[in-house]
């Protein structure tokens, strides 16, 4: 086990006996001091910060960007895209710092007319949607260039909807911590890791239960179908979330910049269209035309 991987688990433990500590001072007259909850805590955020040095250091000096086609075909909107922040995601944890979240929006029909719509955030009603309701959901996931899969996992279960304010809330506060301590297959829910080669690796998060189409030792070709878009782990909504990182291993994973064949690195809000696959590859479209587009309903993508 390598230092960095050591770090982690250290940091996780931790956070367990703060919450054990935490809980039996609620219920009874601890054996100890009260302050005492709060060592383990205070344990738990110094080590996330040596963790993160490295990370930190790599970032003020990134790798070239490794072009890559893109994970989807279709018409989608970028969220949390490291074009206008880094660490895209506010941490550089779990090889996150160039990560970017996607969510599909309907494509334009006849005479301008569009499919179901995505569904705006809501402050109090309903508090929760089932996932069908997004046009994201069971959306095909491409490969983003030829490559080995070194991890595949797809058994956890895909969520009704964050997207309201209590619901978001709940998240935030406690379910987004419990999945940190579980640990990063927890926060990533159902996730794939491609070997790209050369020290990349490519890992698509939050997948949809029972898609996927291939398995560990698999070697894939670049446009070729993995899986299905979800909403499983730390999720708001039905999305992508697509990564470039050094190491398999989310614990010791260090972010690789990334660029999309064709579009680059969408912004914040900007919607762009990917061609259809084309005998196994994904296309741009020759000329596609990107959009910025505010994302009006002013939810949080997670």
């Amino acid at each position: 086990m390598s230092v960095r991987k050591a770090v982690m688990v250290l940091y996780r433990i931790c956070w367990i006996i703060f919450f054990a500590m935490l809980v039996l001072s609620l219920f009874t007259r601890p054996p100890f001091p009260y302050w005492l909850i709060w060592v383990p805590a205070a344990a738990a955020l110094a080590l996330v910060l040596t963790a993160g040095r490295k990370a930190r250091s790599a970032a003020a000096d990134p790798r070239p960007a490794v072009e890559v086609e893109p994970p989807v075909s279709g018409r989608w909107t970028a969220l949390n895209s490291p074009a206008d922040k880094v660490p895209s995601h506010g941490i550089h944890g779990y090889g996150q710092t160039y990560a970017i979240d996607i969510v599909a929006e309907p494509e334009p029909g006849p005479e301008g007319e569009r499919g179901p719509s995505r569904p705006k955030f809501r402050r109090l009603w309903p508090v929760a949607l089932r996932n069908d309701r997004f046009p994201g959901f069971g959306a095909p996931l491409l490969a983003v260039a030829d490559g080995t899969v070194v991890y595949a996992a797809h058994g956890r279960r895909d969520h009704l909807s964050r997207n309201s304010l209590p619901a978001l809330l709940y998240l935030m506060v406690l379910e987004a911590s419990v999945r940190d301590v579980l640990g990063p297959g927890s926060i990533v829910g159902n996730h794939l890791v491609l070997d790209l080669g050369n020290g990349t690796y490519a890992m698509y998060a939050h997948l949809r239960r029972g898609s996927l189409r291939v398995g560990v030792g698999e070697t894939v070709r670049a446009g070729q179908q993995l899986a299905e878009c979800g909403n499983s782990g730390n999720s708001t909504e039905p999305h992508v979330h697509f990564q470039l990182m050094d190491d398999p291993d989310l614990d010791v994973a260090i972010g690789v910049p990334f660029t999309w064949r064709g579009i680059g690195v969408p912004a914040n809000g900007e919607t762009f269209t990917v061609g259809v696959a084309v005998d196994g590859h994904s296309v741009p479209d020759a000329g596609t035309d990107t959009e910025t587009e505010a994302d009006s309903d002013g939810a949080q993508i997670i």
